[in-house]
């Protein structure tokens, strides 16, 4: 299949071009949407949320991913193959914590260029593309490249940040829940809130924090909105009294 992860919204045409791309070069092979509502221009906590949620997805899925605010500069288009599934999309640091994270790791530069390649939407002129192809079964349409001479900025395992807010108000961290002690406070915006179970633990109206269902450390307010009661925003830093 191929997985789509963008920060495009669902508003406007741009996700419904890239599919049409995906169902002319592709036209046997599913297509999925993850995420259209990354946070928008914010690629290390897009890189954090990804890592996330790709561990669910059969080895051969080609992750179509665009949070590309340097669209037309000099960041390179790669492809990235970690622990068998397929990535496609910028080298702005977008799959940095999926390839530190995986036991096996390649990388291409993407050398294939369409005949007519714009200067803004290269998540349907070319990685759309590039998905497809490999996506049917296609060799990489580029140039491999060492993963120990590659520069890649290092960044920490985890991050003690809001990444995503949910429909619901549920704000997600960095942070891996399965390196916590459940007896540690987060404190966040002033708060300081103690660890649930799930929503069910705690009264209505009460803040907490939980490990999600994809493992992640997220805030919550049962049958309430976490992001408005609290003031939470994508980059707001969380801090725990006991260590990870």
């Amino acid at each position: 299949m191929i997985v789509i992860a963008t920060d495009f919204g669902n508003e406007g045409p741009y996700l419904g071009q890239m599919k049409a791309v995906l169902l002319r070069e592709a036209p046997a092979v599913p297509v999925l949407d993850l995420f259209a509502n990354l946070p928008s221009f914010a690629i290390q906590p897009a890189a954090y949320l990804l890592a996330a949620y790709v561990d669910e997805f059969p080895d051969g899925t080609v992750f179509l991913c665009v949070v590309d605010p340097g669209v037309g500069g000099a960041r390179a288009p790669v492809v990235l193959r970690a622990d068998g599934r397929w990535y496609v999309g910028p080298d702005n640091g977008l799959f940095n914590v999926i390839a530190q994270r995986a036991a096996s790791v390649e990388w291409w530069n993407i050398t294939w260029r369409p005949d007519v390649l714009s200067r803004s939407f290269h998540g349907r002129d070319l990685f759309a593309p590039v998905a497809a192809r490999i996506a049917r079964g296609d060799a990489v349409p580029g140039v491999a490249l060492d993963p120990a001479a590659r520069t890649q900025e290092s960044w920490p395992s985890d991050l003690a940040q809001v990444i995503y807010i949910d429909n619901f108000g549920n704000a997600m961290t960095g942070i891996r829940a399965e390196y916590l002690d459940e007896a540690s406070l987060l404190e966040t915006s002033g708060y300081l809130l103690r660890q649930a179970g799930t929503f069910s633990d705690v009264q209505p109206g009460t803040a907490f924090w939980y490990g999600n269902a994809n493992g992640l450390v997220e805030i919550a307010v049962n049958q309430g909105r976490a992001d408005r009661i609290l003031g939470l925003h994508v980059g707001d830093r969380v801090h725990f009294r006991g260590r990870l």
